[in-house]
């Protein structure tokens, strides 16, 4: 007794041929899922790029806003050593002068 495709005849080369068709189609979805796991994986490259770039400006802005902390820290102890002192009419003359250099970027934001 001959077991169906592998002996010749009729009924053999159907079944051989199927599997080759068989064999085909699971080549061409091995073939697309080889595609779609390569663009996953320069998706995924990409992606930790980006955030260790992120990363790298996040660390940069936070060393910024320490050092104008820094700076607007001293700044604001100055200003209180001036309004210790009787010099009154030099502070208020610098509120002032504050005020109208905020007016003036105000001002010029809003012409933009």
């Amino acid at each position: 007794m001959r077991r169906a495709g592998l002996g010749e005849g009729g009924s053999g080369n159907y079944v051989a041929s199927g599997y080759s068709v068989y064999e085909e189609e699971n080549e061409h979805l091995q073939e697309g899922l080889r595609a779609k796991v390569s663009a996953l994986k320069s998706l995924t490259i990409d992606i930790g790029t980006e955030v260790k770039y992120q990363n790298k400006m996040l660390e940069d802005m936070d060393s910024d806003f320490d050092s104008t902390g820094g700076l607007l820290g001293a700044t604001i102890g100055r200003v209180k050593q001036l309004s210790r002192g009787s010099q009154t009419k030099l502070l208020c003359y610098m509120l002032l002068f504050c005020f109208f250099v905020f007016f003036v970027l105000y001002w010029f934001i809003k012409l933009r």
